[in-house]
């Protein structure tokens, strides 16, 4: 009996699989408290108007997240204003936006360009809180096992903490 009920469950597990395989998946909605915030329009606070090639891409981009294109790509060099580009395109569209940058260095110029152009709204940072990690290993030709060592940077760790607390109580994230 016990026999056949694993067969039993081994059919049906591989039915399951074999469905859920051709389903595309979609998260279900997760509930989510109300914001303690009543809500906040992204207001762009800065000294310059868009030039050169700039209001026309604004004008392209946001009519791309408008109509819901997935994948737009702003190209310039350094110094074009492509964070105040993308500034401009977040006060237009008033969307929430979530920048990512490849490295520390970059997020934290990103972070305090876009702090400055929006001081009344959430701007928050995360990143690895380690300012060093080195993992741990074992080396088979010495026989070596080296532990993991790590130093957390206790600030940003505050700043990972406000940005997660502000994903939960803030319309403007």
């Amino acid at each position: 009996m016990a026999h056949t009920s694993m067969k039993q469950i081994r059919g049906s597990f591989e039915q399951s699989l074999a469905e859920a395989e051709q389903a595309t998946w979609v998260p279900a909605p997760i509930a989510r408290p109300e914001k303690a915030e009543g809500g906040r329009a992204f207001e762009l606070v800065s000294e310059y108007e868009p030039a050169g090639d700039q209001p026309q891409a604004i004008t392209e981009l946001t009519a791309g997240v408008e109509t819901g294109e997935r994948d737009q790509v702003l190209l310039g060099v350094t110094g074009s204003g492509k964070t105040y580009t993308v500034a401009q395109v977040i006060q237009r569209t008033q969307k929430p936006t979530l920048v990512l940058a490849p490295n520390k260095t970059l997020a934290a110029q990103l972070y305090g360009e876009m702090k400055s152009f929006f001081p009344n709204n959430a701007v928050e940072y995360f990143v690895s809180y380690y300012d060093y990690y080195q993992p741990e290993a074992y080396v088979p030709r010495t026989d070596t096992y080296i532990e993991k060592e790590a130093h957390i940077n206790q600030q940003i760790d505050r700043m990972r903490h406000a940005a997660t607390r502000s994903l939960l109580e803030r319309r403007d994230v």
